[in-house]
């Protein structure tokens, strides 16, 4: 694997979600052995079209001021080393979603990555002073994009349509799942 700045995947320390909390979780997304199978499969098809989402995914933050504005400095104007970072680490998120084993580490990092986006750690990975916090709604809301435009990229694996719906489904829920994870930070103790 290539060395990615920030990305500490391993390394970060356990979140504070219980393993059976992780489980209901999970379950409360509908999640199966089936999902699990159909998620490794979208590895294999996804691996060689990271930079294509991301393009695809770039593009359309930075045609939404409102979204842009999250990537720059304490007065908005993007800063292009840290998207750039990002970027990078984005890229590996996709791989991690549909390739890594979704256990203690894996959520480890999931809920670090939800900790980047909150004020906790929003700028620290990078040494940079961002605009400090990513408001909830906009986490939430990012299910849409992120969830809707892949099925395009499960498609050109070939695979038959019955198949890309099994694994853009495995997908969808895999991104609710961590979605759920990152608003751990945002919630009072006791409310998540």
């Amino acid at each position: 694997m290539r060395e990615i700045p920030g990305y500490e995947f391993g390394k970060v320390p356990d979140a504070p979600i219980s393993d059976e909390e992780f489980e209901l979780l999970k379950k409360s997304v509908m999640w199966t052995e089936e999902d699990e199978k159909y998620r490794k499969l979208a590895c294999e098809v996804l691996k060689g079209q990271v930079e294509q989402i991301l393009d695809l995914w770039y593009g359309w933050v930075g045609s939404n001021p409102h979204l842009v504005y999250y990537f720059g400095d304490r007065s908005g104007r993007p800063i292009p080393q840290y998207l750039e970072a990002v970027r990078k680490r984005f890229g590996q998120w996709i791989l991690d979603t549909v390739c890594r084993s979704y256990d203690r580490q894996w959520l480890n990092y999931v809920y670090e990555i939800g900790l980047r986006h909150h004020r906790t750690k929003k700028g620290k990975t990078d040494g940079v002073e961002t605009v400090e916090h990513i408001p909830l709604r906009y986490m939430v809301a990012f299910i849409a994009p992120i969830g809707l435009t892949i099925k395009p990229f499960l498609e050109k694996g070939g695979h038959p349509p019955d198949v890309v719906e099994k694994m853009w489904a495995a997908w969808i829920k895999s991104v609710v799942l961590q979605v759920a994870i990152w608003s751990h930070p945002y919630a009072k103790p006791g409310e998540w």
